[in-house]
């Protein structure tokens, strides 16, 4: 039976940028960071396995809800290699982050309820004032701004 040349199967930098919709820098960061690997070639170009485009598609879409690159690191290394994770995979990580984004959305609830009491405030010490010092924590320490380090003090 013939074989499917394996340079089918590829792709260059290039050309997963184009089909992929990130740039070549993207991806060259994605694969320094361990997101994304590629083979290279007698010439020391960069090749990459078909299934690098769901990954790229996945590590696209996980940023775009907020998630570190840290932990999409880790949920890709909980697939098999050379597999496209599917949407099975999809659903079983972006529950596992479900909460920690749940959290984020209530942490900026609370900053957007509370910018309007903040704005030209200047003392950055009172009570009221939960954006830049929460429980007056520098109120406690002395009197006035103290979000800047004096020379000489800590």
């Amino acid at each position: 039976m013939p074989q499917i040349s394996e340079k089918i199967h590829e792709l260059t930098v290039g050309q997963l940028s184009a089909r992929s919709g990130a740039a070549v820098s993207a991806l060259h960061f994605y694969e320094s960071k361990g997101l994304i690997s590629s083979r290279r070639t007698s010439g020391n170009q960069r090749r990459y396995s078909r299934d690098t485009l769901r990954r790229v598609a996945f590590i696209r879409a996980a940023q775009r809800v907020g998630i570190p690159l840290a932990t999409i690191r880790e949920a890709l290394a909980e697939l098999p290699e050379e597999r496209t994770p599917t949407r099975e995979d999809w659903a079983r990580l972006s529950e596992a982050w479900r909460s920690e984004l749940d959290e984020r959305i209530k942490q900026l609830n609370r900053l957007r309820d509370h910018l309007t009491d903040c704005i030209g405030c200047g003392c950055l010490s009172l009570d009221t004032c939960v954006l830049s010092n929460p429980g007056d924590v520098f109120g406690e320490r002395r009197a006035g701004s103290r979000l800047m380090v004096d020379k000489g003090r800590a």
